[in-house]
């Protein structure tokens, strides 16, 4: 066994990455070349002259080879530059990154919020095994994975912002207008998307948790007469959290890319809605980028993943 290093781990999934994301971008250009439909038709309407679409096509480079049009785009992309948008007439960077900032002040939120109750929840259940609390997590977890996110996000309108009228029913305010009603809108779109993970992360540390309660060295540790804080919160947590991390990892990509149903539900001005606009107005350029920036950041949720792996546990850091 060699030597532990985090770096070349690091830079062995840094390689790993670039290939995983050189891969989505290849399958999501092909995917949007088989999408039926003409952009610059759509874009254009129906009454636009032969001239007219000849010209816009030879403006976007759409009258070009499929394989030039992809060599294109990956180029740009080393350079910083994603294209341009057909429908909004902008440099699609400009557009994205508006989007993404919206999406994250829904994703970030939740994550957090799904980490630590889930965390807890799942501890609080596993040390009351068999109780009637540990019980009632169980059933609140997996009624909460069970459950359709629509589903849920309507039934939270209906009550809180239509019935209660506690909370406005859709929309986003940008947290520099006005600080009491960006929380306001936030509220329901951040509690509904964190409501799955919640539940995913609560079953999967009781059982983590239930698993390491019962190794040889937490067993020492007890009858050693050690501090039962000491032993759960020093020695079970921090082993049991490993395979947790790796849902964490996994539920932070879900959740950017997920957000597409409660962007929808809530009327919100995020990634996730500019996807399905651009998807149905075919604007090729848009839906692509959006999908890499999504690739990339499950990537790097997915490297951050490994970090705390080699952190926790240095033997998941050498190679064999």
């Amino acid at each position: 066994m060699k030597k532990n290093n985090i770096g070349s781990m690091i830079l062995r999934r840094l390689f790993q990455s670039v290939i995983i994301l050189f891969i989505v971008t290849l399958i999501v250009f092909l995917l949007m070349q088989l999408v039926p439909g003409d952009p610059i038709v759509n874009y254009l309407g129906s009454n636009a002259s032969a001239e007219q679409i000849q010209h816009y096509t030879q403006l976007y480079g759409f009258d070009q080879p499929a394989i030039v049009q992809y060599a294109k785009w990956v180029m740009g992309l080393f350079q910083g530059q994603m294209g341009h948008s057909v429908t909004y007439n902008k440099e699609v960077s400009e557009i994205i990154f508006t989007r993404l900032g919206t999406t994250l002040m829904v994703v970030l939120p939740a994550f957090v919020i799904a980490v630590v109750l889930g965390v807890f929840f799942g501890i609080i259940a596993a040390l009351n095994r068999g109780k009637a609390i540990d019980s009632v997590i169980s059933i609140i977890a997996n009624a909460g994975m069970a459950m359709p996110l629509f589903w849920i996000g309507i039934i939270a309108i209906l009550i809180f912002a239509l019935n209660l009228k506690w909370l406005p029913v859709q929309g986003y305010v940008p947290l520099s207008q006005n600080v009491g009603q960006w929380l306001r809108h936030l509220v329901m779109p951040v509690c509904i998307l964190a409501l799955g993970p919640i539940a995913q992360f609560t079953r999967q540390t009781r059982s983590s948790m239930l698993e390491v309660v019962r190794q040889d060295y937490v067993r020492t540790a007890q009858a050693k007469g050690l501090d039962r804080n000491s032993i759960i919160f020093k020695h079970a947590l921090r082993n049991a959290l490993i395979p947790v991390i790796t849902v964490m990892g996994v539920q932070l990509g879900g959740m950017i890319g997920g957000t597409v149903l409660v962007e929808s539900i809530f009327n919100i001005n995020g990634l996730g809605n500019l996807m399905i606009t651009a998807i149905q107005s075919k604007d090729y350029m848009v839906v692509e980028n959006s999908v890499f920036l999504i690739a990339c950041a499950v990537a790097i949720c997915n490297l951050f993943v490994d970090i705390l792996y080699g952190i926790i546990d240095p033997r998941i850091r050498s190679e064999r």
